[in-house]
């Protein structure tokens, strides 16, 4: 039963990827008719050939001569509105439901998911989602229009031939049932397998694209491919049992779709020898369990893909949790946020911590604890502490991706209080890692200041050192590659440098800019970061594990190791 019934949360995913009464019912009702007519179209071509067999006059068989003409019609265009309106029913929903995911997980970003697998992330926000989709138009459209269709065809071959009603009716519960407990038994792990093979599938090939050069470097290339070939093999593996599933069911059904023929045909005689059921009516309950069958196969089918939806639906779910874990701060109203900003924190305000403290979410232990320091307008501070001290993990704090304990003030109005958007108007953070985007120089610094001229963007990269360089390269259209895999890591600094600029924070955290540079290249970059910085007048918080001359800072912080 627990299959069926998933958890709180899983239903919550699955109410997102379910279309509104308004956009759905129309498909379904749509569906129904068509189904309907297909069976009507058999019922009725099977009487009126018999009852023209027998040479009636013409006007006995013109109602069932429009029918059919309507029937076979209405199928097609009742077909062709079914897939028309559920489809755009659906893929409505998927866009909602995409914004819906997102919005979910935006909070968790980034301290959240420093500890999800990025391919496996991909697979859930992308592949995943997409399978959601599957879920109005593979399980419960096919189920409501196979209930109603059922019920009808059972109802009218009872008008005819009770004891045949009840076979077919019989018959299509055990295949129901049959078919269903052989194809889950074949292929039910398979189904809940593939949404977690695909993202095993994911993580390892954008792992190997991402680090070849790496791996290649250590000479554990091949041992990542065999990797990745066991996750394929796995994977197709999954495929294949899911396919075999498929076939079995399909086996279940043809037979039982024989069995309901052979009670009919055994219900129908005793009534066409007797003379109390005309040759007509005998032809249309023979023949119907064929149509009915037909599209009652959809149910076993349903089930399985609720197995692999349920499956994509518990891993989305996973991946964008009911509650925000207490380590991360929860986004307030924006325009309160910014109101607030606006009314108590200055253009240039002054930073003070004091104990501050913060965990990242899952940990057992404080990432850092009892900080305590002051950045005033205009002051430069160097953060230094041996690794694992906590410099990234107060960086993060201070720009509210991940809360704390203690006081965190700007112009002594405590962090808390404000929208962490708000926070992070008036502190930028230069990352450890800046991430670069496969773009154009000139489109990794534009999302700064989206209004900035190309005379506004060149302005700032000369001011960060890069001007030559750009002009090097062939000015602001030279691109920088996936990750920034064409520029060297001092540059990757320099240019998350110019976008602080250009977004005009007035503190700015620093974070290692150190780290992928070698030393004298690091001692050059450390300078042109504070200088420039300091030319504006803005605070600057340098969080490095590395050196800093006395003359370029105004005070030092160290945390315990």
């Amino acid at each position: 039963m627990s299959e069926f019934l998933p958890p709180a949360r899983v239903r919550a995913i699955l109410r997102l990827a379910q279309p509104s009464a308004r956009l759905f019912l129309p498909g379904l009702a749509a569906g129904v008719a068509s189904a309907l007519s297909a069976v009507a179209l058999l019922a009725t071509s099977a009487w009126l050939i018999t009852r023209a067999a027998e040479q009636p006059p013409i006007l006995y068989l013109s109602m069932a001569i429009v029918g059919v003409r309507a029937f076979a019609l209405g199928r097609s265009a009742f077909r062709y509105l079914d897939r028309l309106t559920s489809h755009d029913a659906a893929f409505r929903q998927l866009a909602a439901l995409r914004v819906g995911v997102f919005e979910r997980i935006l909070p968790l970003a980034p301290a959240g998911l420093a500890n999800t697998r990025r391919g496996d992330l991909l697979t859930r926000l992308v592949r995943d989602v997409d399978d959601l989709q599957d879920f109005p138009l593979r399980v419960v459209q096919p189920l409501a229009t196979a209930g109603v269709l059922t019920v009808v065809s059972v109802l009218g071959v009872w008008l005819l031939s009770p004891l045949a009603a009840l076979g077919l009716a019989l018959c299509l519960v055990l295949a129901g049932v049959l078919g269903t407990a052989a194809s889950g038994s074949v292929a039910a792990g398979s189904e809940r397998e593939l949404a977690p093979l695909r993202g095993d599938l994911a993580d390892r090939v954008l792992e190997l694209v991402e680090n070849i050069d790496v791996l290649t470097a250590f000479g554990v290339l091949d041992s990542r491919l065999e990797g990745l070939v066991g996750a394929d093999d796995r994977l197709r593996r999954a495929t294949l049992r899911r396919s075999v599933g498929v076939g079995i069911q399909g086996a279940v059904l043809s037979l039982f779709a024989g069995a309901a023929t052979v009670v009919a045909l055994l219900a129908g005689f005793g009534g066409l020898s007797g003379g109390s059921l005309p040759g007509p009516d005998f032809a249309v309950i023979v023949l119907v369990p064929m149509a009915v069958f037909e599209i009652f196969a959809v149910v076993p089918a349903a089930l399985g893909a609720w197995r692999q939806v349920r499956s994509s639906a518990q891993r989305v779910a996973d991946a964008v949790p009911t509650t925000v874990p207490r380590e991360i701060p929860i986004e307030n109203d924006a325009d309160s946020g910014q109101d607030a900003v606006a009314s108590a924190i200055s253009a240039q305000p002054a930073l003070l911590l004091s104990g501050v403290g913060a965990s990242w979410p899952g940990a057992t232990e404080p990432g850092v604890s009892g900080v305590t320091l002051r950045l005033g307008p205009g002051e430069r501070v160097h953060l230094a502490g041996p690794s694992g001290a906590g410099k990234t993990t107060l960086a993060q704090v201070l720009v509210r991706f991940l809360d704390y304990t203690g006081s965190y003030t700007l112009d002594g109005v405590e962090a808390n209080t404000l929208a962490p958007s708000a926070v992070r108007r008036a502190v930028g953070l230069c990352e450890q890692q800046p991430w670069l985007f496969d773009d154009s120089i000139r489109q990794n610094l534009l999302f700064a200041r989206e209004t900035a001229s190309d005379d506004d963007l060149l302005a700032v990269l000369d001011r960060v050192g890069l001007g030559d360089w750009t002009a090097q390269r062939g000015g602001l259209d030279a691109r920088v590659g996936e990750r920034g895999a064409l520029v060297s890591g001092g540059q990757a600094q320099r240019i998350a440098l110019a976008r602080a600029l250009l977004a005009d924070f007035p503190v700015l955290v620093v974070d290692e800019p150190t780290a992928n540079v070698d030393e004298a290249q690091g001692d050059r970059l450390v300078r042109d970061i504070l200088a420039t910085a300091a030319e504006d007048g803005r605070a600057v918080l340098l969080i490095s594990h590395t050196p800093v001359p006395d003359e370029l800072i105004t005070a030092r912080v160290t945390l315990p190791a």
